[in-house]
């Protein structure tokens, strides 16, 4: 009797962890997943100021991010062949991007659009409603979803479009919402990267962490771009990133003036933020 009574506790035991282990197991896990699910990752894909030797640099801009809700690609530069071999040479899948925001309608930015639809046709593609018929045309025969964007829209949660800005040249930025602030990102910031991000400051009533990508400002003189400069620290702007059409002089005014909250981009360079929701 005795043996039979043990025999029955060593399985009511082992049925008992079998359940119980994976749960806690699994609760932890998930706990655990969740802290690393906050950190975020800004890479540039595509620029024509290098970083990373191995990758290829041409003019234009292309920013993937990781770590909101979806995966964004934020413009695809202007050849797709060298977007894409950037991305692979740095082990990211097209296939892991749910959606494309096109920043304005030059070459640069969206001229990489056709090749990265053969890769990934079932992505979703954010675009100014002011873009031509013909790149609407090429995303819906690719058999990708279109989101036309006039005014402000979520793409996902706490990332957002700033909807058109701008009157000759029409341009959405990007905005991610984190716990250190608004992460602004721009294409060629043609609107004014200033009027860019007092709109993102408009729009949630929050100071901005970061501004990165392209500034347009390769083509000013020195007065110029000390303006600009003055222009986005009024603007409580705490850290900066130019690349792409922010030209060397103004990179470098840009370094002078914000130090250690400078960052130094070009393709390949990947800005992280940590429990940045």
């Amino acid at each position: 009797m005795r043996k039979i009574i043990k025999r029955i506790f060593i399985i009511n035991v082992f049925i008992i962890v079998s359940v119980l282990f994976p749960l806690i197991l699994s609760t932890h896990w998930t706990a655990f997943a969740d802290t690393m699910d906050r950190d975020l990752a800004l890479t540039i894909v595509y620029d024509n100021n290098p970083y990373d030797q191995a990758l290829e640099t041409r003019w234009g801009f292309s920013c993937y991010i990781k770590g909101t809700e979806k995966t964004v690609l934020f413009d695809v530069g202007g050849e797709g062949s060298v977007l894409t071999g950037n991305m692979a040479k740095l082990g990211i899948d097209p296939r892991s991007v749910d959606a494309v925001v096109l920043s304005h309608v030059h070459y640069d930015h969206v001229g990489g659009l056709p090749h990265f639809l053969s890769a990934h046709p079932s992505v979703t593609v954010y675009m100014p409603r002011s873009l031509p018929q013909s790149i609407k045309d090429t995303v819906r025969r690719a058999g990708a979803r279109l989101v036309e964007v006039h005014g402000p829209m979520e793409i996902c949660k706490d990332v957002y479009s700033t909807g058109e800005l701008g009157d000759f040249i029409k341009e959405e930025s990007l905005v991610i919402r984190t716990s250190k602030g608004l992460i602004v990102i721009t294409g060629c910031a043609h609107p004014g990267v200033v009027n860019i991000m007092e709109k993102a400051k408009d729009m949630f009533k929050s100071d901005v962490y970061l501004v990165l990508g392209g500034f347009h400002l390769c083509w000013m003189d020195l007065s110029q771009v000390k303006k600009i400069i003055r222009g986005v620290k009024k603007a409580g702007c705490r850290k900066v990133g130019p690349c792409h059409c922010s030209g060397d002089l103004a990179r470098d005014q840009f370094k002078e003036a914000y130090g250690d909250d400078f960052i130094l981009l070009g393709v390949g360079k990947t800005i992280r933020i940590e429990d940045a929701f």
